[in-house]
């Protein structure tokens, strides 16, 4: 049989992370690559019992049937309420989209704007899924130029005067894969620059409740003047992947359309996963775990840092962040270390190579390390590991 794939489709590849995964299930690779909270922060025992709470009240029924597309109201009152530990403010219901879990988010909001060849701007590097999303929609994908305070807002300009972009999708706090947080000022600076030249903005936030150092700098939409920013968040990092739930905040005309493209997606997010994390929030169990969390994420982003200072080569450069999963680097060679991979596998470890990052691909000397899901000896072992294979190619080279 010859397959007929859509235009939409037939040129996208699955993503490095999912490649990556099929290698999980060798217990004995240690894997950087992928995003996954430690299970030790995955609070079992208490989702057990809020489930068993609901499953046996007057609740059951209404956790197991068909509902609105926007949500529970319990579920979102409580985002609301959490939410606002980031500054951002919600007026009301028609503000707010229950979302199972933040990529859908991003789906959505390109389902609502995008049209073949309409041009989405990105921070360079930035998250692959939302890459993968925005070529899903045959969007054209152009990356600014970013510091360690964030965006180059010159690039910006000049980017935006030349493609007339729909929206700048961004992850502002901890971001993914380089672990950077922008500044306020370069917050303030994209809330101006989009907003005169009617640009909308995208802002993911799934790890800025994982801070660990440095001063907390409220979201990108509290720098809004006008509703041009749709904030993303999501629970995913912060209380369960598994429950794939988040939520989406805008401009109420913006959340009626994403909520129309949800309804051809999935009708609604599961309604038992909205009413447990409803009750977890409500409980007060959420801050508690968050506050559990840090030390041990803190512990294993440390212990990575430590023994990249101790094994890996000179040539390996390196970001040391505030928070989040990730430590960002690249080797000061012309190597490409997608071609690295086979033979890290071959010593137990796994990686993410960095070029997946990059609108366009480039850049084939960085590289994403996660901490989150290793304990502090496989961190160690691994990163000797890869030091190994990362010298034994710059000596050959």
């Amino acid at each position: 049989m010859q397959y007929q794939f859509s235009d939409k489709v037939k040129n996208i590849t699955g993503s490095a992370t999912r490649e990556i995964f099929k290698l999980l299930v060798r217990p004995e690779i240690i894997s950087f690559a992928g995003g996954l909270p430690a299970t030790e922060c995955l609070p079992k025992e208490d989702i057990a019992a809020i489930t068993a709470e609901i499953l046996s009240s007057n609740e059951a029924i209404g956790a197991l049937q068909y509902g609105s597309t926007e949500g529970f109201k319990i579920y979102l009152e409580q985002v609301i309420n959490f939410v606002l530990g980031t500054g951002v403010k919600v007026d009301s219901f028609d503000n707010i989209l229950t979302l199972s879990g933040g990529q859908q988010g991003i789906d959505l909001m390109s389902k609502a704007f995008l049209n073949k060849g309409d041009t989405v701007l990105v921070e360079d590097p930035t998250y692959l899924a939302a890459l993968q999303i925005f070529a899903t929609y045959e969007a054209n994908i152009v990356g600014i130029k970013s510091n360690k305070d964030g965006l180059d807002l010159d690039d910006l300009t000049q980017k935006i005067k030349k493609h007339k972009p729909k929206f700048l999708y961004v992850v502002p706090t901890f971001s993914n894969p380089t672990g950077k947080t922008y500044s306020e000022e370069i917050r303030r600076g994209i809330a101006k620059i989009t907003l005169e030249n009617n640009v909308m903005v995208l802002e993911d936030d799934p790890y800025s409740k994982l801070r660990f150092s440095g001063k907390e700098i409220n979201a990108l939409k509290t720098f809004e003047v006008a509703d041009n920013i749709v904030y993303i968040t999501s629970f995913s990092k912060i209380l369960a992947p598994g429950l794939r739930i988040g939520a989406a905040i805008g401009n109420k005309d913006v959340i009626r359309k994403m909520a129309i493209g949800k309804q051809g997606a999935d009708v609604s997010s599961a309604h038992l996963s909205q009413l447990i994390t409803a009750k977890y929030l409500s409980k007060g169990l959420l801050v508690p775990n968050i506050e559990k969390s840090i030390p041990i994420y803190k512990q294993r982003k440390d212990a990575m840092i430590a023994a990249i200072e101790k094994h890996m080569p000179s040539e390996y450069k390196y970001e040391n962040p505030d928070g989040g999963l990730f430590v960002w680097g690249k080797l000061d060679a012309k190597i490409d270390v997608a071609t690295l991979l086979p033979k890290a596998v071959e010593k137990n470890v796994a990686f993410i190579q960095g070029t997946v990052f990059y609108a366009g691909g480039k850049n084939e000397n960085t590289l994403r390390l996660n901490y989150s899901n290793a304990s502090i000896d496989k961190i160690e072992t691994g990163i000797k590991a890869l030091s190994e294979v990362f010298k034994q190619e710059l000596t050959r080279k």
